[in-house]
């Protein structure tokens, strides 16, 4: 395994990856591919932010049966907490609201009471912060994979091209999910919901050019910014019925998608700065360390 650490003031911050090798179908949806957790716990002696957060993971789950996107911030002042969670595109409402259901005792369970978080699973996820913290930019890579095969055939390249291009403007023209099949290859991409249109090309575009730099000709891959996400899968024998989506409008008709991950991966989340307020009652200066783990 790699290490890479970098400097920053104010708060340490680690990641570490969770992944497991899965076929994702509509009843695994809520397998967990990666997480991010603060090293940071809430100074929470009163239990302020803990109330709050658990405040904002209610106001989720309860705005999961109506949406599939949703983001809104908890509490007021130093101890307010901005959370969001948003399904993948092709769930239905019933489906999203199980999947959203889940994220908050896994975000307990994984990371417990840390100021920051994201968890995702292969159906829907979750960030939260506290309050003061800076994102990191809308095309900060979280997490890859590539897959081990290597396509050999020929065309292979001209044919992922076409179908990238179509998910990078169907992302645009379809609310921020597009799915479809182009010969032998499923592709799908999906931006945060309020990401708008022209930024949401631009996300899905620099996701498919790390596929294709990061993964050259494997036959699968998935890439998560921090604001989007893509996957593809080659299937030499054409692609499945069942792993076809309606691309055109978006609708919620996919049952069963390809979808490989294995122990490993690359990581790298930044939750920036906490406010300097909150950082003069509630910790030390200290540098943010990050674990990555190497691709096998």
């Amino acid at each position: 395994m790699g290490l890479l650490t970098k400097i920053f003031s104010l708060l340490s911050l680690s990641l570490s990856l969770i992944s497991i090798t899965m076929y994702s179908t509509s009843a695994d949806y809520t397998n967990l591919v990666y997480k991010g957790c603060a090293d940071q716990k809430f100074p929470d002696p009163s239990e302020v932010y803990t109330q709050t957060l658990k405040a904002l993971f209610d106001s989720l789950i309860s705005q999961s049966q109506t949406n599939n996107f949703y983001k809104t911030t908890a509490g007021s002042g130093q101890s307010a907490i901005t959370g969001l969670f948003q399904c993948r595109g092709d769930l239905s409402t019933k489906d999203c609201s199980n999947c959203v259901n889940k994220l908050p005792e896994m975000s307990n369970k994984v990371c417990g009471k840390t100021v920051a978080a994201r968890v995702q699973l292969s159906g829907c996820y979750l960030r939260y912060e506290i309050e003061g913290f800076r994102t990191v930019s809308a095309t900060e890579m979280l997490y890859k994979f590539c897959g081990s095969s290597q396509v050999s055939e020929s065309g292979f390249v001209e044919k992922r091209e076409t179908a990238f291009q179509s998910v990078e403007s169907g992302v645009q023209n379809s609310g921020g999910f597009y799915a479809a099949s182009y010969e032998s290859l499923f592709v799908l991409g999906q931006c945060e919901g309020d990401l708008g249109s022209g930024d949401c090309g631009e996300c899905v575009k620099s996701a498919l050019q790390r596929a294709q730099v990061e993964c050259e000709n494997s036959i699968s891959a998935q890439v998560y910014l921090q604001m989007c996400y893509i996957s593809y899968r080659y299937y030499p024998n054409g692609v499945p019925n069942d792993a076809k989506t309606s691309s055109s409008s978006g609708s919620k008709q996919n049952t069963q998608k390809t979808v490989a991950i294995v122990v490993g991966g690359v990581a790298a989340v930044g939750f920036g700065l906490i406010c300097i307020s909150f950082a003069r009652t509630a910790m030390k200066k200290s540098d943010i360390k990050f674990r990555r783990s190497d691709d096998y």
